[in-house]
């Protein structure tokens, strides 16, 4: 199960051998109830790898037993079976579709490793999938090992296969273990509890003189009224009634009295719709961004806008986004000048490093030559810098000169000696060393983040704006 902003819910349930019933009566109960016909249009939304969807159970029990043979170990834990559940957007995807996605979410998760079924149910408003996989590998020799945050990974391949499928995105799920509609979170449409507070104060609105009044207006706006202990309303879509006393404070049949006698303060009608995000800057959500260019690209123009964007690539920057919640342009933008400024300095950095331990190499070789030569230079001057000692010293002169030139070239006034030279060398050997530990990471980090950046703004149309604006700029 994930939080965060996602494509489509997804839950990953362990499914245990329950006490006092078989491996095979479990295993029955949870793939009979996939499969109900009345479900999946009569077993028409139901697909499998490696296994037969009318003996599943016979399949799963058959490949336990052997694990038992081949291994000689006894299952340590209770888990037969696992479940997946993946939900999808009411009245946005086909049940066909939803069970494609399920199949190769499946694959993608198990790694084809484990036999499983897909049973999309369609008896719901919102489509949803049960992938049902073997706790037994195929070969019989492991068991599936539930790891450390498998419900992000489950997350990030269903996230991925939604979107190159150019599903929507739900902003702000909230965490929970129903379905679909529970993760709308804030978006989740309202409680009758709710409606009904909305209703009377509304109704209070208009000033009834009597309670008997407020009743009237109240069964005006469409509520059943029962009057008794325990004043309660029932709405067209409600199953049963609700008491006043049970909406908290403000709405017991005191409190309303209060109100229509003028003895308390009429509350502001507020239509207590979905609550809403809080207004942020344009782009606040760049997976919101994406997804409408994703639905742009349903419309007459797709083929084209196909050929432009790759949508598998696009997945994975979306996964690459949530991932480092940079869900805003303006905090990827700033992470993208943060990354390029680290790289650059350590780039900088090695590169000077570099720059003068080349020079201390030099510099080192030419102070040796100077020193060999010194002695043959001191007599070639004494000898009043003689043509017939230079031709028979011509290779120590050579050198003598070369280390001067270097000295002249480097700016070195007063000559360091090799032993501190090496110290000096040494330092920037392991300095450097140490900025290339750090220059790896940060060049993959700047390139990652880079690629996102280019993507989403390939995507959003940015570039082309930025091009615009300096055209416009150098035309001035």
């Amino acid at each position: 199960m994930t939080g965060g902003v996602i494509i489509a819910t997804t839950r990953l349930i362990p499914m245990h051998q329950n006490k006092g019933k078989s491996i095979a009566d479990c295993l029955a109960d949870r793939t009979d109830y996939a499969k109900n016909p009345d479900k999946t249009n009569e077993g028409e939304y139901i697909s499998s790898y490696e296994c037969d969807p009318r003996t599943v159970q016979g399949e799963f029990m058959l490949s336990k037993r052997q694990y038992d043979d081949i291994t000689g170990r006894k299952q340590a834990s209770n888990v037969i079976a696992y479940q997946i559940r993946q939900s999808f957007k009411p009245g946005e995807i086909t049940p066909e579709l939803a069970n494609k996605i399920g199949y190769e979410l499946g694959m993608s998760f198990t790694k084809g490793n484990h036999a499983f079924i897909v049973a999309t149910h369609v008896d719901k408003s919102h489509v949803h999938s049960h992938i049902i996989f073997n706790s037994t590998s195929l070969d019989c020799t492991k068991k599936f090992r539930d790891f450390k945050r498998s419900g992000k990974a489950l997350a990030q391949i269903s996230d991925r296969l939604c979107l190159e499928n150019g599903l929507s995105i739900i902003e702000n799920p909230k965490r929970s273990k129903g379905h679909y509609g529970k993760w709308l979170g804030d978006e989740k449409p309202l409680s009758h509890s709710d409606k009904l507070r909305q209703t009377i104060d509304e109704v209070l609105a208009q000033k009834p003189k009597t309670f008997d009044v407020f009743l009237q207006l109240m069964q005006g706006a469409g509520y059943e009224i029962k009057v008794g202990k325990h004043c309660a309303f029932k709405g067209a879509e409600q199953k049963k009634f609700i008491r006043l006393r049970s909406l908290g404070e403000g709405y017991s049949e005191d409190e309303i009295k209060a109100i229509i006698e003028g003895k308390a303060p009429q509350r502001e009608v507020k239509k207590t719709a979905a609550k809403q995000p809080k207004r942020q800057e344009k782009s606040v959500n760049l997976l919101v961004d994406i997804q409408a260019k994703l639905q742009q690209g349903k419309g007459k123009g797709y083929e084209q806008w196909a050929k432009i964007f790759n949508l598998k690539q696009m997945a994975q920057t979306v996964n690459f986004l949530q991932e480092h919640k940079l869900l805003a342009y303006s905090d990827l933008e700033e992470k993208a000048k943060k990354c390029t400024a680290t790289f650059d300095e350590l780039n900088t950095q090695i590169k000077t490093a570099e720059k003068r331990m080349a020079e201390i190499q030099v510099l080192k070789k030419h102070i040796i030559n100077y020193a060999k030569t010194r002695d043959v230079y001191t007599a070639y001057r004494k000898a009043g810098y003689s043509p017939k000692f230079y031709e028979e010293h011509r290779a120590e002169l050579t050198l003598h000169k070369a280390a001067k030139a270097a000295f002249d070239e480097l700016g070195v006034k007063k000559l360091p000696t090799v032993k501190t030279l090496q110290a000096e060398y040494a330092d920037l050997l392991s300095d450097k060393k140490k900025a290339y530990g750090q220059y790896h990471a940060a060049k993959k980090e700047m390139q990652d983040i880079l690629t996102a950046k280019a993507n989403i703004d390939r995507l959003l149309g940015l570039e082309q704006e930025q091009k615009a604006k300096e055209k416009s700029q150098d035309q001035r």
